[in-house]
């Protein structure tokens, strides 16, 4: 397989004065073309951190972060942070204003990604007039926009209720899978780890190591509800939900 991103022994320490707080430890993981790789751990462990310093919010302290040349990376955050002002269209075209990209042919694409998954009646109302879930869509399509190589998702549908994370992981993961993106998720929930991904990196408590990584198995790829009625389901979320002491 092609691989696209490659880090190896990742430390991240917080200097404040004399006393210093050490929030990664010596994190090695790659990640190939094609592939959705989710990372799970305590709260507080370090996950965002991770994330902030592969799309250059944070700093690392040691280590390398190898990207293929000219890879390009889209982050979509916990929340949609959608701007209530502009209407749904000018939202998803904030990346392409930001980067000054906005050319006919992006903004065609932008449109043809609204038209694609069923929004394009929605381009011309406002945020307050969407769903959560619909939202969430509009954020990865804002996301898409500037046509990233990699997904760097941050907890994407932990604003929503349970019923609407079932739904929207679905409509997202389709999303990604029918553009051929890689992607990267963090997230709490094991289940929704487990459903999405080829692969689940399991990180201990601050500072975090890695404690396993799980190759997900299953009889038949499906949709993340359809994953989890998978036969290997249970065993996966039995194996991570021990690997973060949940039960004790």
């Amino acid at each position: 397989m092609n691989k696209l991103l490659s880090i190896k022994n990742l430390s991240k320490v917080y200097y404040k004065g004399k006393a210093e707080t050490e929030a990664i430890k010596d994190i090695s993981f790659d990640i190939e073309e094609g592939e959705f790789v989710s990372i799970v751990g305590p709260s507080g462990c370090g996950k965002s951190t991770l994330l902030n310093i592969l799309t250059n919010m944070d700093t690392l302290t040691k280590g390398n972060i190898n990207l293929k040349e000219n890879l390009k990376l889209g982050y979509m955050l916990q929340s949609d942070s959608m701007l209530e002002w502009l209407t749904v269209l000018d939202n998803a075209l904030l990346g392409l204003d930001i980067k000054k990209i906005k050319t006919e042919e992006n903004k065609n694409y932008v449109k043809s990604l609204f038209e694609k998954y069923g929004l394009a009646e929605f381009m011309d109302k406002y945020p307050s007039e969407l769903s959560g879930g619909m939202r969430q869509r509009v954020a990865l399509i804002r996301t898409l926009a500037l046509k990233p190589d990699i997904l760097i998702l941050d907890e994407p549908f932990s604003k929503l209720d349970y019923q609407s994370r079932l739904k929207v992981s679905d409509d997202v993961y389709k999303i990604i899978k029918q553009e051929g993106k890689t992607a990267l998720m963090v997230t709490h929930d094991i289940s929704e780890a487990i459903s999405v991904s080829d692969r689940v990196i399991v990180l201990s408590e601050r500072p975090c190591i890695i404690k396993n990584i799980y190759k997900i198995k299953r009889e038949k790829n499906g949709t993340p509800i359809e994953n989890r009625k998978d036969k290997n389901f249970a065993y996966y979320y039995d194996c991570i939900w021990k690997d973060l002491a949940y039960h004790e």
